[in-house]
Formats: C-alpha cells, sequence, structure tokens
C-alpha cells in the first residue's frame, strides 16, 4: 500500500510560520535604530519595549495551548496569524515610547500561541520516531526568520522607511494564514489526502496512555503542576533567557560596542540565526538517531540538552571579553548554533511526559513559565548597561543561567512510566 506523506506538507507550512513568527518579532531589534533616532529613546526604555511583549506572549503561550486543546490547532493557529500579522503592521503607526509600548504588548498576545500549538500538531501528525526531527525543523524556521530580519527588514528599512518595513511582513503572515486554513486539519485522520498506510505509520507507536479511557480527567491543576511541565519550564526558562538576550541586545551592542554599520550589523548579526537553523536541525536528528541506535527515550533527550546548554554558556560567557568584532561575531555563532542544538529536546521531552489531549495546554503552560525570561532579560540588560556603561555583566548573567538549565535537566528529569501520566478528557 502506497503511504502518503501529506504529514511533511503540514510540517512546512509549521516551519513557514516559525519563520513569520520571527522575522516579525526581529524586525523591531533591527529596526530599533531609526525609531530611537525618532522617538530619542533611552537604553533603559529600549529594554522595557523590548520585554514588554513578552508580557503578552507568555500570557498566551499558556492560553493558546490550552485552547488548541478545546477548539483543535486548525483554527487556533489561524485567528493567532491574523491577529499577530494585523499588530505587527500596526508598528507602523505608533508615534512615541508609550504607543510603541503598547503595540508591542498587543503584537505579543498574537504570537504566544505558535509554539504550543506547533508542537500539538507534530504531536497528532507525526509518529514517535520522527518527532524530534519534525520539531527540530519546525523550530529551525525560527533563527531562518531572525537571520531574514536583519537583511530584509533592514534594508526595507533604508529604502523605504522603518515604517513600511512593518507593513510589508505583515502582509505575508495573512497570505500564511489563508494557506493555512485552506491546508490544514486537526488530525491527519480527517485529511483527504492522508493515506490509510500514512495514518497507520502515524499511530503505529503511540503511547498506550494515549489510547486510556477518557473516562479519567485530569484537572488543569493537575496537568500544568506535573513535575515535567515545571522542571522543563524552568530549564527552558534559561535557555530562552540567553535566545533573548541574544535577539534583542547583540544588534545594538554590534553597533554601539563595537562601531559596526548599520548595513554591516544587518548580516553580521545574521550569521548567528543560521547557525542557529542548523542546530535545530541538527539537534532533532541527532535525538532521534540517539533514540534509534540506544533505545533510550530520555537518554536521548537529556544528553543532546545538557552538552549544548554547556557549550552554548562557555562561549557567551567569552563574548564579553573579546575585543575583535570579527572573533565575537564567530563565537555567537557557535553559542547560538550549539544553544538552538538543544532546542527540541524541550519540546521532545513534553511530548513524551503528557497525554496528547492535552499537550496543547502542558506545552502552553510550559512555554509561558520559559518565557518570563523574555520579560527578565531584555529589561535587565537595558539597566546593566546603562549602570555599568558595559554589556558585559549581561554575557555573564545568561552565561551563568544557561549553565544552570544544564544542572536542572540533569539532576530533577526522571523517567516516569506511562501510567503516571494524567489524561484529560478531549474536548
Amino acid at each position: 500500500m502506497k503511504t502518503s506523506k501529506y504529514r511533511w506538507a503540514i510540517l512546512a507550512l509549521l516551519t513557514l510560520a516559525m519563520m513569520i513568527n520571527y522575522m516579525d518579532r526581529a524586525a523591531l531589534s533591527v529596526a530599533i535604530p531609526f525609531i530611537t533616532k525618532d522617538f530619542h529613546l533611552t537604553a533603559a526604555e529600549k529594554g522595557l519595549i523590548f520585554s514588554c511583549f513578552f508580557i503578552g506572549y507568555a500570557a498566551f503561550n499558556f492560553i493558546g495551548g490550552y485552547l488548541s486543546d478545546r477548539f483543535g490547532p486548525k483554527s487556533v493557529f489561524t485567528w493567532s496569524m491574523v491577529i499577530w500579522s494585523l499588530l505587527c503592521g500596526a508598528t507602523a503607526g505608533v508615534f512615541n515610547f508609550w504607543s510603541l509600548l503598547a503595540a508591542r504588548v498587543l503584537f505579543g498576545l498574537g504570537e504566544g500561541p505558535v509554539s504550543a500549538i506547533s508542537n500539538k500538531t507534530i504531536n497528532n501528525w507525526f509518529p514517535v520516531r520522527e518527532r524530534a526531527r519534525a520539531i527540530g525543523i519546525n523550530q529551525a524556521g525560527g533563527p531562518i526568520g531572525g537571520a531574514l530580519a536583519g537583511p530584509v527588514v533592514g534594508l526595507l528599512a533604508l529604502w523605504l522607511g522603518w515604517r513600511t518595513a512593518f507593513v510589508i511582513i505583515a502582509l505575508l503572515g495573512l497570505l500564511w494564514a489563508l494557506v493555512w486554513h485552506r491546508m490544514s486539519r486537526d488530525l491527519p485522520a480527517q485529511s483527504e489526502h492522508v493515506s490509510p498506510a500514512e495514518l497507520q505509520l502515524i499511530n503505529a507507536e503511540r503511547q498506550s496512555v494515549a489510547a486510556t479511557s477518557d473516562a479519567e480527567k485530569a484537572n488543569l491543576l493537575t496537568i500544568i503542576t506535573q513535575r515535567e511541565v515545571l522542571v522543563t519550564g524552568g530549564a527552558l526558562f534559561c535557555y530562552n533567557y540567553i535566545l533573548f538576550f541574544f535577539m534583542t541586545w547583540f544588534p545594538s551592542y554590534l553597533i554601539d560596542a563595537r562601531g559596526v554599520s548599520l548595513k554591516e550589523m544587518s548580516f553580521f548579526s545574521a550569521l548567528p540565526w543560521l547557525m542557529g537553523a542548523l542546530g535545530f536541525l541538527c539537534g532533532g536528528w541527532l535525538i532521534d538517531t540517539l533514540y534509534r541506535i540506544t533505545g533510550k527515550l530520555l537518554f536521548s533527550r537529556k544528553v543532546v540538552l545538557v552538552c549544548s546548554l554547556l557549550t552554548s554558556s562557555l562561549c557567551i560567557g567569552v563574548v564579553g571579553l573579546i575585543d575583535d568584532t570579527m572573533q565575537i561575531v564567530a563565537v555567537m555563532t557557535l553559542a547560538i548554533g550549539a544553544l538552538m542544538l538543544a532546542g527540541p529536546g524541550f519540546w521532545a521531552l513534553i511530548q513524551d511526559s503528557v497525554a496528547p489531549s492535552c499537550m496543547g495546554t502542558a506545552g502552553g503552560f510550559m512555554h509561558m513559565l520559559s518565557n518570563l525570561s523574555g520579560i527578565i532579560a531584555p529589561a535587565a540588560t537595558g539597566f546593566i548597561i546603562q549602570s555599568a556603561k558595559t554589556y558585559t555583566g549581561g554575557f555573564v548573567l545568561a552565561a551563568v543561567l544557561g549553565l544552570v538549565g544544564a544542572l536542572v535537566i540533569v539532576i530533577f528529569i526522571h523517567q516516569r512510566p506511562p501510567s503516571a501520566m494524567p489524561v484529560v478528557k478531549p474536548a
């Protein structure tokens, strides 16, 4: 019987959505020199603007994931993309610090659900043996989008102005939402493009917990207070602190501390993103390969996570002590590549720990906890820079948190039998 591969078309759309997500998000970091000139922003004000995005974003990590369990990932993702694209375009209309602050909070609301919904969709559409790879491919779209933001938004801002740049990238999201609405389904069994053979492949390795009677219904508190959810969320907080420190402040660091031009910054800041995309792809492939060779599901996740976080932390700590700009870009590129090598492991861990019917809720809550770092990292870095007159302290703090994240995974993540996993009745 011929096996269709429509799940990979769904994954391609998810990856494209992640590209748009990061391009829209990183656009402000690229455009901030123009906006700073127009609105006369201080370093502390820029830090607050970077941070305020995560107020709405973190809240809707959880809310969006919960809604995807209730109403399905197809419709929730459609509305999420439409809302954040419209609000990205609305950034073109801001006129001072406070209006930009408000626009970023609302923009974060729209972008919040993306990772939890993507994770739930991958769980629905991929067999266990392919999940880490699928997660890695999906997440690779993020750094690719971040890499594109530098040259695309930078050159558009120079050519047409920063306001027009936000409108153009917003239109890409609206087009994606239309295609997603037409092509996607909540479950592969609902799609006319999925063959019986592909459906059998997808469902073949489902954990027995997925088939448990839905008469046993765990409440919301039971789902979000599982040790795996809380511990993985804490470790991902450390991971994301490094990511958001890089995303929000590295372009400004190159301009303010290293004296590079805006055009040079646009391309220099793209290099770590490209290495990050490779890291995600290799991380997912490496996890699945280790699982296939050893048959040890948890080991395959933990060893990649811990080694990658330790490598990234070492590189981040060194960056603040280097004087040569090209060496800084090279080490930061290695740091982000190693960091994102760990990325698929977090989402693979949460997929191993909860039932598919509550995947959105658990993954969204984990993601919400981790993205509290997005509120803290940019603002804390802004105040460190303003008080110390140097970026070194920001690099050191990010490195220390990476080490903490690795230790949390080593110490607190243990194997748990499927019978201990709570099950929630599908809506």
